[in-house]
């Protein structure tokens, strides 16, 4: 017996909610969260989930449009990737300040003064990593690049994103044409990884299902404009590109870039910032609250680019991705940084770490702190602490919980990802006097 298919239902929008959707009301009563509509809009929309009290889908189409709506540069594929492209840019940096605002007033806090977003106006072309999955059109047996589609298992064809540096679209593209030309099917490969520094090199990973994939050759690799290039054997049966063996390498793999004078390095697949110069801001912001004379405890570490271009006195790093550390010593050992250790554990597992005399910096994952690292600052309480946040509602929720005895210095948010929900914030503590 087939599905049912979900159905399609009129609305008039009414607001942006925390998780970047806008919200309805369904003629029963049931909220509707919906992706590709703005504020006051009447829609058309596509459910593609339904539960007993809310229901999830996306605009088919506008009947009423909005002020504010403009037309996207991705089409076809803008709601996967970045939702916020059919909105003028001053609106989006508007929605983030109030997303902040609610966010925090829910766990009962009122930030200080105005909620500003800092962005340095370039909404596209700023991404320096894609992945790109692939599309296998079984009539015309052609090989294309894809993304997801958002909330569903489908796949939409693309020639790159507008989101991505020019050299990452031009690269993928290229191997996609390679990939053509050699008859490789999608149902032989899994993903295609695609990372750029700010001088434009590129590094490449092809993850593929089979671990007899023929290499490709040498003279190929070059003509894609790559300095490094691996292919990856990743488990089938895993939905994520997971490296499971490495069988090709070539050229240069790590890439490297500077971050406000720091040189540093990193693979492929390491976590590395996606926007390198908002992020820059966000650390000369930091900076400023350092006190030089105090040691540095750098929490959820990753790969050190907070610690070791802000971090003074004696400097603590601590990462539990195994891959980060390996990286972040080898940037420590190459900076020749004598007084910095890189600590490999869960940050939550590393309380000892935390003191009074030193400054904390946190940069949790989406899921916040863990509640044993706020117990243990209310119970060391060090002078400062440095928060920084890719999700303003869980950061919300650890401050309400600090402000027992810290109070807000300074906030500010920042737009690491334009045209798309994602929002970075920053609050400094200090202890109540």
């Amino acid at each position: 017996m087939s599905k049912r298919p979900f159905p399609i239902v009129t609305v008039t929008l009414e607001k942006i909610v925390g998780g970047g959707q806008t919200l309805a009301t369904m003629d029963d009563g049931r909220k509707l969260f919906v992706w590709g509509g703005l504020p006051t809009e009447e829609v058309e929309v596509q459910l593609f989930r339904k539960k007993n009290s809310f229901a999830e889908g996306y605009v088919i189409s506008v009947l009423k449009p909005a002020k504010d709506r403009i037309e996207a540069l991705d089409p076809g594929s803008y709601v996967s990737t970045s939702p916020w492209q059919i909105m003028k840019f001053a609106s989006e940096q508007q929605h983030k300040a109030e997303l902040i605002k609610e966010a925090f007033a829910l766990h009962g806090v009122t930030l200080p003064g105005t909620i500003d977003v800092y962005s340095d106006d370039h909404e596209f072309g700023y991404r320096n990593k894609m992945e790109f999955s692939w599309y296998w059109d079984k009539e015309t047996e052609q090989l294309d690049l894809a993304f997801f589609g958002r909330g569903t298992h489908s796949k939409v064809p693309v020639e790159g994103s507008h989101l991505a540096m020019d050299s990452i679209n031009k690269t993928a593209l290229a191997m996609r044409d390679l990939l053509r030309a050699h008859h490789a099917t999608g149902f032989s490969l899994k993903t295609l990884l695609v990372r750029a520094n700010q001088q434009g090199d590129v590094s490449m990973q092809l993850y593929v299902k089979s671990e007899s994939f023929n290499p490709i050759r040498p003279i190929d690799i070059e003509a894609l404009g790559v300095k490094g290039f691996e292919m990856i054997y990743s488990n089938p049966n895993s939905p994520a590109s997971v490296i499971t063996k490495r069988l090709q390498e070539w050229g240069k793999v790590p890439l490297t870039d500077t971050i406000n004078d720091v040189p540093f390095s990193y693979a492929t697949e390491s976590f590395f910032q996606i926007n390198l110069p908002v992020y820059q801001k966000a650390l000369l912001d930091m900076k400023a609250f350092v006190d030089p004379a105090k040691p540095t405890v750098d929490l959820y570490s990753g790969v050190g680019t907070i610690g070791l271009t802000i971090g003074a006195g004696d400097l603590t790093l601590v990462e539990i991705n195994e891959g980060a550390v390996r990286e972040m010593k080898e940037n420590i050992d190459r900076l020749k940084i004598k007084n910095a250790q890189a600590v490999h554990a869960p940050s939550e597992k590393a309380l000892d770490f935390i003191t009074g005399d030193a400054t904390i910096i946190v940069d949790p994952p989406r899921a916040g702190l863990d509640k044993t690292i706020i117990e243990r600052l209310l119970e060391t309480t060090p002078a400062r602490i440095i928060y920084l946040s890719c999700n303003p509602v869980t950061q919300a929720r650890d401050v309400a919980l600090l402000l027992e005895k810290y109070e807000i210095t300074s906030h500010q948010g920042y737009n690491f990802f334009p045209r798309t929900p994602h929002i970075e914030n920053l609050v400094i503590f200090d202890l109540k006097k």
